[in-house]
């Protein structure tokens, strides 16, 4: 790989990002960055954009030019608690430069999200299960932390269950909630955001199917709805939205893997995302290495199953959908790959475009918000 940082060559480029783990049998050495054209759907060569360990999941500010990293390996003087790493971004040639770093406060943390407001961020800490949320500088650097809490409970299976497993925290749409899925309890948390002070207070739960092992979880466009990806049940869970009051109500739970393929050993479920016109969901397969596609019936939430689409690679832990809704990227943790799909804006299938890049075990995939005066480019019909 090129040591030189790739510089956007017109408007109708952006940059994407990938995080990944380091070490062991990994070639990673931490953020790497390429250029995407979203006119032809090619990748670029990526280029290592900040030196760092193990940086499992990575945000970007929504209109600052920031990125944030968390990492698994201990902050500086802890024996246990990871660490989240704030970087600013240059808007030309891509280049992250570290702002600084703080605990997270729990161990393993797995998974990172901004606020709509750009104000502050909250994180997610696998192993103990716990989240907690910070303030964010006019820079994009952390401030003291606003809140931490501590799940409790366990779940049916003693192998994966014994104890609580936060594996994400997502904002509300307009920033007011703050949803925390929870694979070791089967629970989704639910926190009311406070703006002013960046402080997380509990106010209700859902529960999902003992055994699940709820992940990942997705917003609608409009804020109506919502999904969970269960990484341990091989479904998908789709909620009512109530925005007054943070409320979830389950509307379906659909399988992601076609019915006679539920009993291969080794499969497990990763990452949920929504196209951007609102008109189709997806949901990764590791073990089957494919995507599952989903349309929705805007009326009453309702999810139709498409199809399954192979990755090209193995196991995809992570992928997005690029800021125009016509190219999905799909990582392959296990192939080093990351490879492009064009997606049919009439059905939500996917197609193989061609374009393919490699990078080490690459987990975690996210582009760079357009600038308003790019999003001329976002044409999702």
């Amino acid at each position: 790989m090129s040591s030189l940082l790739p510089t956007l060559a017109s408007a109708a480029e952006t940059f994407v990002y990938f995080g990944g783990y380091t070490g062991g049998k990994s070639d990673s050495q931490g953020i790497y960055v390429s250029r995407f054209d979203l006119e032809s759907g090619a990748l670029s060569e990526p280029q290592l954009a900040a030196e760092v360990s193990s940086p499992s999941f990575v945000a970007i500010h929504p209109n600052r030019g920031n990125l944030y990293a968390v990492s698994e390996k201990p902050a500086t003087g802890s024996a246990k608690e990871g660490t989240m790493t704030a970087y600013s971004l240059d808007p030309e040639t891509g280049a992250l430069t570290k702002l600084n770093e703080r605990s997270t406060g729990g161990a393993a943390p797995c998974h990172v999200s901004v606020a709509p407001s750009g104000d502050a961020i909250v994180v997610a800490n696998y192993t103990g299960g716990s989240c907690a949320s910070f303030g964010l500088a006019d820079d994009g650097s952390f401030t003291d932390a606003g809140s931490f809490h501590q799940h409790e409970g366990s779940s049916i299976n003693p192998k994966r269950q014994k104890e609580p497993h936060a594996h994400s925290a997502n904002f509300s749409w307009d920033g007011r909630f703050v949803f925390v899925a929870d694979l070791g309890t089967d629970r989704i948390e639910t926190y009311r955001f406070d703006a002013g002070t960046s402080q997380m207070s509990p106010t209700g739960v859902t529960r999902i199917e003992p055994g699940s092992g709820p992940r990942h979880f997705a917003f609608h466009p409009n804020g109506k709805f919502a999904w969970v990806i269960n990484e341990m049940a091989l479904t998908l869970t789709g909620f009512r939205y109530e925005k007054e009051s943070g409320t979830l109500t389950e509307i379906q739970t659909i399988s992601t893997v076609p019915d006679n393929d539920r009993k291969q050993p080794g499969l497990s479920t990763a990452e949920v995302q929504v196209h951007p016109s609102g008109k189709f969901v997806y949901g990764s397969n590791r073990g089957h290495d494919t995507i599952a596609i989903f349309r929705l019936d805007e009326s009453d939430g309702q999810l139709a199953f498409v199809e399954v689409e192979s990755i090209r690679g193995k196991t995809p832990r992570n992928f997005t959908i690029d800021p125009t809704g016509r190219y999905l990227l799909a990582a392959g943790q296990d192939s080093d790959t990351v490879h492009v799909f064009a997606i049919d804006q009439n059905t939500g299938a996917l197609s193989d475009h061609g374009s393919e890049i490699s990078v080490p075990s690459p987990v975690c995939v996210r582009f760079l918000p357009l600038p308003r005066d790019k999003r001329i480019y976002l044409r999702v019909p």
